[in-house]
């Protein structure tokens, strides 16, 4: 009798961990007017982290600090940030693409194990079409049939034109939809993905279920940037939030915990999706975690700095 009641509580337990599992619950996700929605085009809005580069902080890029930010940070999904060029000495993917592409694996690997949705993220102020789209070829080819995929095909440009960046993204776009006809695709635009009313006046046509990243750092952008986004939703624009945190555009300096809040509310009044910056030990303010932190996650008290348990707290509250 006992063995018989273990296995019953076994199996609800199993069943209620499947049936929290983000991908799970929404399924495929598809773009209906500015909202993302799931595959019945119910409203959703997720929620979670993004690694650092994965040329700076490869250690992290591992199944166990991918659990440990669904379980315990309540993670949704979360962003895989693939360093394209050398970046402080540290080669990136136009360097060492096989390994480049061995680090995004596991991470996408461990998320869809995992039941969460993970964007793949082309992590470059420039514009490398070539090789852009021979890896989101082969990222679509080898994950395209899995509805956890969400592409962000141009990180951040900087001071390319939005001309420039939507010739790009529409040639790598047409390489992700020859394979993949489904999955969310993520288009930046210029100033660091700030100047979202240009592609709002003019944008990528002839596909489905794309959005626009919008990225802020409280600290620097303030009330303008959240009125241009409302603009340009209301001339029809999706947007995905795909990068932000709380304190300067540099990644350092204080956390402006006023503006962080007003965000916050903001994204949440507006169903928008967001992803803080970042899982990574650096002496800055935007690295979550402290150089004592585990490579594999089971992260300490000691070892999440005053960002990290304000991103954590703000995940923890919209999951429950």
């Amino acid at each position: 009798m006992k063995r018989k009641i273990l296995f019953i509580l076994l199996l609800l337990i199993t069943c209620f961990a499947i049936e929290a599992q983000p991908v799970k619950q929404h399924g495929q996700l598809k773009v209906v007017g500015t909202r993302l929605t799931d595959e019945k085009g119910k409203p959703v809005a997720l929620h979670g982290m993004s690694f650092g580069w994965h040329n700076l902080w490869p250690r992290f890029y591992n199944a166990g600090a991918v659990k440990e930010l669904v379980s315990k940070w309540k993670c949704t999904v979360v962003r895989a940030s693939m360093g394209i060029e050398n970046v402080n000495g540290k080669d990136g993917y136009l360097q060492l693409p096989d390994w480049s592409k061995q680090k995004m694996k596991v991470v996408v690997d461990a998320a869809i194990k995992q039941g969460v949705y993970v964007i793949i993220d082309w992590h470059s102020h420039n514009i490398q079409q070539k090789e852009a789209v021979e890896f989101f070829k082969e990222m679509a080819t080898t994950y395209g049939k899995h509805p956890n995929i969400i592409y962000e095909i141009f990180n951040e440009p900087d001071y390319e034109t939005w001309p420039e960046v939507k010739a790009y993204s529409e040639a790598v776009i047409k390489a992700i939809r020859s394979i993949d006809t489904n999955n969310i695709i993520l288009v930046g635009s210029p100033k660091w993905d700030q100047e979202v009313q240009l592609p709002a006046a003019d944008p990528i046509k002839g596909y489905s279920n794309l959005m626009y990243s919008m990225h802020f750092y409280a600290g620097t952008h303030k009330q303008w940037l959240r009125d241009r986004c409302d603009e340009a939703m209301k001339n029809g624009l999706p947007i995905f939030v795909s990068e932000c945190a709380g304190m300067e555009a540099s990644g350092d300096g204080p956390i402006d915990h006023n503006e962080w809040n007003k965000f916050v509310s903001w994204m949440d009044d507006r169903g928008l999706s967001w992803v803080a910056w970042s899982v990574s030990d650096k002496v800055e303010t935007c690295s979550v975690l402290n150089p004592s932190a585990a490579s594999t996650g089971k992260w300490k008290t000691k070892d999440v700095k005053e960002w990290g348990i304000i991103a954590r707290e703000a995940l923890k509250k919209l999951a429950n």
